[in-house]
């Protein structure tokens, strides 16, 4: 048990500071992603309930797409395809050239795409719960279309949607395991060199178990506080 205390402890004889330092990759990681999923997310679900047919078969297109890709193929596919696309573009200016691209980027796209296909989904469902009375109100008091989406639709499309980005963040959170696999050092990748390095597997694999559950438990807990105030701010108005 002792030994066990030492493996994790801070230190050169410690791991906890590798797998601390995989943790902030993680969150940081879900965190770069997150707004980019929805940001995109909203832009399809706007495409899929458009009245130009072309708009809304792209956004068919798109989800079609990275619904039915596996997240890791997702994955490979933008962070070895794009360093292939740079080189190839950069050899146009020097052959010489060599690139190596971010895996934190490849990451951060790659899980944003995956993201936003789902997101899309809860977007258009949300859209679709809101009466269309909502949109004519809006346009009787001299509100544009502009100025009623932001003010009357988006308010009532957060609270309607929370729900359903409140699971995606979860599968999020839990997604970003899987860029350990084009070497950036989360949570996972850390456990896995301990274990490699120590040959105490069950011990690191558990602690990164435990701090994906305490990161979960987190954000049940802040994701509780938001609905809680969106529900508050629906019953003032």
């Amino acid at each position: 048990m002792q030994d066990a205390w030492t493996l994790l402890s801070w230190g050169p004889n410690g791991w906890l500071d590798d797998i601390a330092y995989g943790v902030f990759v993680t969150v940081a990681l879900a965190l770069a992603t997150l707004p980019v999923g929805l940001l995109i997310g909203f832009l399809v679900a706007l495409a899929k309930r458009s009245s130009e047919p072309s708009l809304r078969l792209a956004g068919n297109i798109y989800t079609t797409i990275f619904r039915g890709l596996p997240e890791l193929l997702t994955l490979f596919l933008v962070f070895y395809g794009a360093q292939i696309g740079i080189q190839q573009i950069m050899r146009l200016v020097d052959p010489s050239a060599s690139v190596e691209v971010n895996s934190f980027v490849s990451g951060m796209v790659a899980l944003g795409v995956v993201f936003s296909s789902y997101a899309s989904e809860v977007f258009l469902s949300a859209f679709r719960a809101i009466p269309a009375g909502q949109y004519e109100g809006g346009y009787s008091i001299g509100l544009s279309k502009a100025q009623t989406m932001r003010l009357v639709v988006l308010p009532q499309l957060i609270r309607i949607s929370l729900p359903g980005l409140a699971n995606l963040w979860m599968i999020l959170l839990k997604d970003t395991a899987l860029v350990s696999a084009i070497g950036l050092s989360d949570i996972l990748r850390q456990a896995g060199v301990a274990a490699r390095v120590t040959k105490h597997a069950f011990l690191f694999f558990g602690l990164a178990g435990l701090i994906y559950l305490a990161l979960a438990i987190l954000s049940s807990v802040g994701i509780y506080a938001i609905e809680r105030r969106v529900g508050r701010q629906e019953v003032a108005r």
